[in-house]
């Protein structure tokens, strides 16, 4: 049996790891990877390490573009196997999808637009709505704390990863040469006490744990203190009859962020300002939510029953049409425009930050993981001047990151998910999604707990197991 780690290999993008058990091939995650444009493409476009025609089946963790977002290139280039996620996930997954393709069309159709008039070669789409229409088919839903067999030598288990509606951890036990094999995966591990889910559900004893480490060396602010902090920003914005811009993922950041507005304007009306989520999948997004309660920590199913509407819906502005989010731009009151994506790299949120991020009034807030050379992590890190649709911006625009609303575990996060497992019996860990730095650290903090044969492989790294 053996373990290729591929993407998400030191680095917080394109999740992706190879394994093959006898005669089965199989993927855990298959996302694209985000940061610069050209490096983007061609890693997104080539499957370097195998034929994607001889993939059996692949185990989605999750919803997010960083995770699942490559499953129509997979598809394009030959895979017909199933995919393997929990309800949610399958469900959010088909607008995520669906909306990646309209994003990228839309985004080379603008950028290919100077690129011929500058006499350059033009990008290509990565895949089309066809794609996507054919990865959707090929879903096989799988329900939290139910063992499922997906071969006679495989089955699989998925336990609640607290990070967005339908995150899993994964479970595998695999017997090859009639011994047996538990082999665990983190996905993105949500943080205990995080609004709308449910805390992080311990898997069983594994012999080898696969684990994120976005913040491995980082300790978040109390995530309880998350609406103090929003509250002091509106106020802000209010008294300099500025706008707030949050980048923000469609999926379960906005819905958490609306929610906690909704707290904020109902424990404190006077701080109320207009609050306009300008993305299409959101609006798709937070319905989902309401088909899947069984995501649901039990403060907002409290919630839930005493409001009829947690995340909003009726009391803010859902912008679909493109004409309405131009519109936004001619605001001159205080407001807050929610739009994906997160990291500021695609979207409707490059046309908000093109046309405010000049005003001195004006506050840029991020509520997330920017990952490197992304716009979002250059703005974050202090830029004083960006590129956007490839012209020069001058950033005269506060901007403030709020961790404490961050969707990844913290380090001690980490280190007290994995002492659910007996270190006697676990092997190895293996730390993915996260940078060198980040790693390092957790390594020496693992390993100061107990914790051995903790290692980072890199892009293409093969273990025998």
């Amino acid at each position: 049996m053996e373990l290729q780690f591929i993407g998400a290999a030191k680095t917080v993008t394109g999740s992706m790891h190879y394994l093959k058990v006898g005669n089965k091939k199989f993927l855990l995650d298959c996302g694209l990877y985000q940061g610069k444009r050209k490096e983007a493409f061609e890693l997104n476009r080539n499957f370097e390490f195998f034929d994607p025609a001889e993939i059996d089946f692949v185990v989605l963790s999750h919803a997010h573009i960083d995770h699942s977002g490559n499953l129509p290139n997979l598809v394009k280039h030959g895979f017909t196997g199933d995919i393997y996620s929990t309800y949610a996930t399958r469900d959010i997954t088909a607008l995520m999808l669906k909306d990646s393709a309209h994003i990228q069309n839309k985004d080379v159709e603008f950028v290919n637009k100077k690129r011929k008039r500058d006499g350059k070669n033009l990008f290509e789409l990565l895949y089309s709505q066809k794609d996507v229409d054919a990865t959707n088919k090929l879903f096989v839903g799988v329900g939290y704390d139910r063992e499922f067999k997906i071969a006679n030598n495989i089955s699989l288990l998925f336990k609640d990863a607290g990070h967005i509606l339908g995150s899993a951890v994964t479970y595998l036990e695999i017997v090859s040469d009639n011994k047996l094999y538990r082999i665990g995966f983190s996905g993105d591990l949500g943080r205990k006490n995080t609004p709308i889910l449910k805390d992080p559900q311990p898997i069983p004893q594994v012999d080898l744990f696969i684990c994120e480490s976005t913040y491995g060396s980082r300790l978040h602010e109390d995530i309880r203190l998350s609406q103090n902090s929003m509250r002091d920003v509106i106020k802000k914005a209010k008294s300099n009859g500025g706008k707030i811009i949050i980048p923000s993922f469609s999926l379960g950041r906005t819905q958490e962020v609306v929610y906690l507005l909704n707290k904020i304007f109902e424990d404190d009306p006077a701080v109320k300002i207009p609050v306009y989520v300008d993305s299409p999948l959101s609006v798709n997004a937070t319905e989902i939510f309401r088909l899947h309660p069984e995501c649901f920590d039990e403060e907002t199913v409290n919630f839930m029953n005493k409001h009829d509407d947690p995340f909003g819906f009726y009391k803010l502005t859902f912008i679909r049409d493109v004409e309405d989010s131009k519109k936004l731009n001619s605001i001159t009151e205080s407001c807050i425009i929610i739009s994906s994506s997160g990291m500021a790299e695609a979207g409707r949120v490059l046309h908000h930050l093109a046309n405010n991020i000049h005003n001195p009034n004006n506050i840029i807030l991020f509520v997330g993981y920017c990952a490197e050379n992304t716009l979002g992590r250059k703005l974050i890190d202090g830029a004083t001047n960006v590129r956007i649709f490839g012209e020069d911006y001058k950033v005269n625009s506060e901007v403030i990151f709020m961790n404490s609303l961050s969707g990844h575990a913290d380090y001690k996060e980490i280190i007290e998910y994995c002492e659910n497992f007996d270190k006697s019996i676990l092997k190895n860990i293996f730390l993915v999604h996260g940078e060198s730095a980040q790693q390092q650290s957790l390594i020496e903090k693992l390993n100061a707990n107990g914790f051995t044969n903790v290692v980072a492989p890199s892009r293409g790294d093969i273990i025998s197991i």
